[in-house]
């Protein structure tokens, strides 16, 4: 009876310590996720600074500024899934980075004090975002790999637990930017 009692336990206490780990590897990856949107919210909040200061040199680009104005308000709304956060970044993250190359062609722009301190800012948080978004990828492997490696994904197929998907950018993001056409309007 003893053996049966000491083989019960051991499984008993497998089950509890993998769906333990399992819980707080996602509970990490979902941590991860929150400091991506922190980070976004901060790039969120220096946009309509950066759109103002802009805006009064750069007449031609109104339409990309309107664009970025617009995702910023989509992405503060509140109403996004993961998977429409991570999209809309991506986008925004394009948008910013046209208008950053575009202001090439304004130098008064380029060496105004506050144009100056918001692009350093923005910039700052870019680089935040995207250690955050390396977290989270880091933070997703370790949680995806752990509900479908055995032993753990035997308690992880018992208890639903779900792959969560990377941070990804999208294919046309991976080209280089066409620093012309930006230019043309």
């Amino acid at each position: 009876m003893i053996p049966f009692l000491i083989i019960v336990g051991v499984i008993v206490l497998f089950f509890v310590f993998s769906y333990n780990s399992l819980i707080s590897k996602r509970n990490e990856a979902d941590k991860a996720f929150a400091s991506i949107d922190t980070m976004a919210k901060k790039r969120y909040d220096l946009i309509p600074n950066l759109v103002a200061t802009v805006q009064q040199y750069m007449q031609h680009e109104r339409g990309t500024l309107m664009e970025i104005t617009e995702m910023r308000a989509k992405a503060t709304s509140g109403n996004l899934s993961d998977e429409e956060k991570i999209a809309l970044d991506g986008k925004l993250s394009k948008a910013m980075s046209g208008i950053m190359v575009a202001v090439e062609n304004y130098p008064d722009l380029k060496a105004s004090t506050n144009f100056m301190q918001l692009q350093g800012s923005l910039n700052e948080v870019e680089e935040q975002l995207s250690a955050a978004r390396r977290f989270y990828n880091a933070a997703v492997t370790d949680f995806n790999n752990a509900i479908q490696m055995v032993p753990s994904n035997i308690v992880a197929s018992m208890f639903n637990f779900q792959a969560k998907k990377l941070f990804e950018i999208a294919e046309q993001e991976r080209q280089n930017v066409d620093v012309k056409s930006l230019f043309k309007s």
